[in-house]
């Protein structure tokens, strides 16, 4: 099998392996495509919490996308953590330079455990600078809650949020509804065109730990396999759902998914 596109992704470690540039790794190589990265920073944690960040330099931040862009080249661009001020305005400049497609941007900001992860100054530029360059921004509730600076606690505050959202600047904004305490989950996608809700039953279980870098990478997978919007986030969302469900329950606080099981869905793509 050869892979059908290639991604990149830029985003922080996690040391455990469930979330993080390796969640990322597993999930585009999984769903088919070819996976290059730029690391911005590296975490020690694992299940039960995030123990420290250490940030790679903007300098070299940049120096690893353009070495990447300036010969491998991508059809599509996932952007996980930026740490600080400095990294942000380094990923901004570079992607507009190279005047990439397909750029999904997970707004990594707070832990499973409630870590900050990032400054105020930091999420400011982050939608100044990066939001107009986005294809999707797909932010969870205490994420939405930071953008938007209002309380979310049902669907009808979910589709208020995301059209704060895209009138922030991004094409479109998939707004995950998983830390509202519901029996359902309404994710909710806003576009220029309208409103798209994603309905499903909650899975109960702890072993969520990545979700939404997975989810984040899996549609920029099927962005840069030339999917549109609508179909790149239905499928992704499948494909994390039966990730959870089949997850292999490894440590003690929020456990990984099972990225592998791709491999047993026939009718993925459907």
């Amino acid at each position: 099998m050869k892979p059908k596109s290639k991604v990149l992704i830029i985003a922080g470690s996690d040391s455990s392996g469930g979330a993080g540039i390796q969640a990322d790794i597993k999930t585009v190589t999984a769903l088919g495509s070819y996976v290059a990265t730029a690391l911005t920073a590296i975490t020690a944690q694992n299940t039960k919490g995030v123990k420290g960040i250490n940030s790679i330099s903007a300098k070299f931040v940049q120096k690893q996308i353009t070495m990447i862009l300036d010969d491998i080249g991508t059809h599509a661009v996932k952007i996980g953590m930026l740490h600080n001020t400095s990294i942000i305005k380094t990923v901004y400049k570079t992607l507009k330079k190279y005047k990439l497609k397909n750029i999904v941007l997970d707004p990594v900001m707070i832990a499973k455990g409630g870590t900050k992860l990032i400054s105020n100054s930091s999420i400011k530029h982050l939608k100044k600078l990066l939001f107009p360059l986005c294809t999707l921004v797909t932010p969870n509730i205490p994420e939405a809650e930071e953008l938007t600076g209002f309380c979310i606690s049902n669907k009808k505050d979910m589709i208020m949020a995301a059209k704060k959202i895209l009138n922030m600047g991004p094409k479109n904004v998939l707004l995950k509804s998983g830390h509202l305490k519901n029996k359902m989950i309404f994710d909710v996608l806003a576009t220029k065109k309208g409103i798209k809700i994603f309905k499903k039953r909650k899975i109960r279980t702890k072993n969520t730990h990545g979700t939404g870098c997975t989810l984040s990478s899996a549609i920029a997978t099927y962005l840069s396999q030339k999917k549109n919007i609508i179909n790149s986030c239905k499928i992704s969302l499948r494909y994390v759902d039966k990730a959870i469900i089949s997850a292999p329950g490894y440590g003690r606080g929020f456990g990984p998914l099972n990225h592998l099981v791709s491999f047993n869905l026939k009718n993925i793509n459907v």
